[in-house]
């Protein structure tokens, strides 16, 4: 019986037959129920007794069957809210490193002292869905396999640390600044993003995952003299070009297929530009982006524009770019400060722009204990809210964490009415 009620419900809610609304666009059946259902509800909200949701959701099994389709058809991409981890990658320094980082520079031995799980397990069992990977050029093999660090302070001395072998070879590696901070989860672009594929081919139905991709070329900060004399000098990391970008997408591409990946192109559709499509037409539903992942490039310098570069609205490209609003590739922008930019980030939020934010910053927050960035972020409306603390840090003994009742919450700027998140993840 529950599978004749959901059959022919559903059915019914999602004609896909095309029509034409009173602006000129063309839409579905689908979307003008969903926009009735968003305006029965927020009249159901303005009447007395129980809102129209509340009592559907006691009518089984027609409630149940509702409360999906309307996760399906009517919430989009950008109507959740989900929490995420910054620098998903690291892992603190050896102590004695850590400790020799401090002499030079206390405030930035602060600031990375922190671990993360591996990433499987960040997506797996702290419900995180956005990553960030630092990324660097290597295009002679063994460029970062024997980091100043590792020389001067190996891990069992004096017997020098092994090699990690994926390091000898030549291609695109993952980590934070060469020679201090350098301990990783995944060492390899492409180890990363098999993690990446690997998780979300075993979690088909799991919430769209963004993976935010910074491409670096930061050189350690290690003043003259300061280390043992014969030792070599600080890596030089290449810069990214156009080509080194490419490889970014070409490597991506490698490891996904395209039914694994949420691109530019298929935002776009037939609007002539990105912004367009996400103001016009706005993101694509849950139902079409669950198991799916969706990138993102950091820069917003040279870096930037070469990405852009003979790419108008990042055609054939795989990520998507921080981009102003009143730009062809808009639609994706990082704020990183949610008090300073709290009212900017609901604005874009509102006009259906995607925003990454933080909710803590160089161990400050979690140190001692504040939560006011955190709130700021939740609040501001940004759909992925990234963290250091997934979970507390038993060293520093304040319980600071970020983190929500479930997978993912909704937005509080965007959402409609009816939202459930119980219902985001299959």
């Amino acid at each position: 019986m529950l599978r004749f009620v959901r059959t022919t419900l559903v059915a019914a809610l999602s004609v896909t037959c095309v029509v034409v609304g009173t602006d000129g666009a063309a839409s579905t059946y689908a979307d003008q129920n969903c926009l009735g259902w968003e305006r029965s509800l927020r009249a159901g909200a303005n009447a007395r007794g129980r809102p129209a949701i509340d009592r559907l959701n006691g009518d089984r099994p027609y409630g149940q069957v509702l409360r999906d389709w309307v996760a399906d058809d009517c919430m989009r991409l950008n109507y959740v809210q989900v929490v995420g981890t910054h620098n998903s990658y690291h892992v603190q320094p050896r102590d004695p490193l850590l400790q020799f980082i401090e002499t030079l520079s206390p405030q930035q031995a602060a600031a990375i002292e922190y671990t993360h799980r591996p990433i499987a397990e960040q997506l797996e069992g702290l419900d995180v869905r956005q990553v960030e990977l630092d990324v660097y050029v290597d295009p002679a093999p063994g460029l970062y396999a024997l980091p100043l660090g590792q020389l001067v302070f190996p891990l069992n001395p004096p017997a020098p640390d092994p090699i990690e072998p994926e390091l000898l070879e030549p291609g695109l590696k993952v980590l934070h600044v060469p020679d201090v901070d350098f301990e990783t989860t995944c060492h390899t672009f492409g180890s990363c993003l098999q993690v990446l594929e690997d998780w979300s081919v075993a979690n088909p139905g799991h919430l769209p995952v963004m993976v935010l991709i910074e491409a670096k070329d930061d050189v350690a900060p290690i003043p003259p003299g300061v280390l043992p004399p014969g030792l070599p000098a600080p890596v030089t990391p290449p810069p990214f070009g156009a080509d080194e970008l490419d490889a970014v997408d070409a490597e991506i591409r490698s490891v996904f297929s395209d039914e694994q990946l949420i691109t530019p192109d298929d935002v776009r559709g037939d609007r002539a530009t990105l912004e367009a499509a996400v103001l016009t037409d706005g993101w694509p539903t849950l139902n079409e982006t669950r198991g799916r992942l969706l990138f993102a490039l950091d820069n917003e310098d040279a870096v930037r524009d070469a990405y852009v570069a003979g790419h108008p609205s990042l055609t054939g490209r795989v990520m998507f770019t921080s981009s102003p609003p009143g730009t062809a590739e808009a639609g994706f922008v990082k704020l990183n400060d949610p008090i300073a930019s709290g009212a900017q980030i609901a604005a874009l939020v509102a006009d259906g722009d995607l925003v990454r934010t933080r909710a803590d910053a160089d161990t400050f927050e979690a140190r001692f204990g504040l939560t006011a960035r955190r709130e700021a972020a939740f609040t501001s409306g940004a759909q992925f809210v990234s963290t250091d603390y997934p979970e507390p840090d038993p060293d520093f003994g304040t319980g600071y964490v970020v983190d929500l009742p479930g997978v993912a919450s909704c937005n509080p700027v965007l959402s409609p009415p009816g939202c459930n998140p119980v219902t985001f993840e299959r």
